[in-house]
């Protein structure tokens, strides 16, 4: 048993870096942003609080000036990197995940269609033939990572086999709110603009083929297609998912090459140490092949897997808290029953709570009951019941399409009272729901 002492710093972060590595703190962060921005705009203070996102910054010079209010540079610009990291994980969904297969990615595909058009369907059964029907996208999206924070809150009730089917499908619904974004929500569409970012998007697929695994190109290209999608019409996030796509995904050397040079590193390594290199800060060589072993680490991991690991925690601990603290500062009305019974608010409400486990539920068991898909080991009809009021936890893509959609305030506020309070009672149903499962028995040691 080891008796070294820890340094103090170390014991001061501890329950730091335990927060950090739990599944659910970037809900937590996202939750605790959202109630700060409510009570600020509900405050004394909510003038301060619109000021706040009215806020303008200006970037570039002369003509070619960009100046937007921090909501703008949040909504269209930061969440651009929300949306690659989306791009990422679809990437590596579709390479080597529950979607690389067709008889794999059937049942997560297919359930998050059918967790799509169900509360699309509720929305226009509210809205239909009135001033909003372009809303109908809004109760579409799952929050993946309020929906994972959930499922980790309940341990062992819940199976692997329920994670990774809810991870799949938060997935595949994010490939179906992007495409309905690129498709739906639009503005006039400038095709020079376009044709121009989907060439430099083109270019850095070349730049892939060609074997580039340094991430400066791809940072670069990717912020001009960023820019010309912006003046093109077509919503500059898109740019962040079809760029990850070109991100490269094998390595610069392989497993085997990488073994053996590491190899003779560490052999290298070992040997100075015994020729009287104990001391670090003595020895010229050992730093040199310290370096040598970093590259060589470097070159045998995927550039894709890569930025993963690097962007993940700025998105969860940053980007999409920041983007709830901008978008979420909803004004409650003074009449809240008369707010609920509007048919926007409705409309997103019931297709959150009834429309998603609706969708999600009844096609799952379908597909499994019939065959169509394999079953999944240790899930029963009341996980993925379970699943499916999870699903409904809209939040933050629910949030942005509502910025997209409507051009009122006032309906804005409507639709998201009706995305917060859907988004709630879906939580709260969901984890009812799974917290009446069972416990799972230990996992069997080998």
């Amino acid at each position: 048993m080891s008796t070294a002492r820890r340094a103090p710093i170390e014991i001061l972060l501890t329950p730091f870096n335990r927060f950090f590595e739990t599944s659910a703190s970037g809900g937590l962060m996202l939750l605790a942003c959202t109630a700060i921005a409510m009570i600020w705009a509900n405050s004394a203070w909510g003038e301060s609080y619109e000021a706040f996102r009215e806020l303008h910054l200006h970037v570039g010079y002369a003509d070619k000036m960009l100046n937007l209010s921090l909501m703008h540079w949040v909504n269209d610009g930061v969440m651009a990197v929300f949306f690659f990291v989306v791009g990422l994980e679809i990437k590596r969904e579709l390479l080597v995940g529950e979607l690389s297969t067709a008889r794999k990615a059937l049942l997560p595909i297919i359930a998050a269609a059918g967790g799509m058009l169900a509360p699309a369907a509720f929305y226009l059964y509210f809205n239909w033939g009135g001033p909003h029907t372009v809303g109908w996208g809004v109760p579409i999206a799952t929050d993946i990572a309020f929906a994972l924070g959930i499922l980790s809150l309940l341990g062992r009730r819940v199976p692997v086999g329920l994670k990774v089917f809810l991870t799949a499908v938060a997935i595949a619904d994010d490939m179906g709110a992007v495409l309905i974004i690129a498709l739906f929500y639009t503005s006039q569409l400038s095709l020079v603009h376009l044709s121009s970012g989907l060439a430099l998007l083109a270019l850095m697929a070349i730049a892939n083929a060609m074997g580039v695994r340094k991430p400066l190109p791809y940072l670069l290209i990717g912020c001009g297609a960023w820019l010309l999608f912006y003046y093109s019409g077509v919503h500059a996030t898109v740019s962040g998912v079809i760029a990850a796509m070109t991100i490269p995904a094998r390595p610069k050397k392989g497993s085997a090459d990488f073994i053996t040079k590491s190899r003779s590193i560490l052999n290298e390594f070992q040997k100075v140490r015994e020729e009287g290199g104990r001391c670090m800060l003595e020895s010229r060589r050992q730093p040199q092949l310290l370096l040598t072993l970093r590259e060589a680490c470097r070159d045998a991991e995927t550039p894709l897997q890569r930025l993963d690991a690097l962007l993940h925690p700025w998105v969860a601990f940053l980007v999409m808290p920041v983007f709830a603290l901008v978008n979420a500062g909803v004004l409650l009305p003074v009449d809240m029953a008369r707010a609920i019974v509007q048919p926007v608010n409705l409309g997103i409400m019931c297709g959150l709570i009834l429309g998603k486990p609706l969708g999600v539920t009844l096609t799952a068991v379908s597909l499994t009951a019939t065959g169509l898909a394999p079953k999944l080991a240790g899930v029963t009809w009341r996980h993925l019941l379970g699943a499916g009021c999870l699903a409904g936890i809209g939040f933050t893509m629910s949030i942005f399409i509502t910025e997209l959609a409507f051009g009122d305030p006032a309906i804005k506020d409507s639709a998201k009272l009706g995305i917060l309070g859907g988004s709630l009672v879906s939580a709260v149903l969901g984890w009812l729901v799974l917290r009446g499962v069972p416990e799972a028995g230990p996992s069997p040691r080998c």
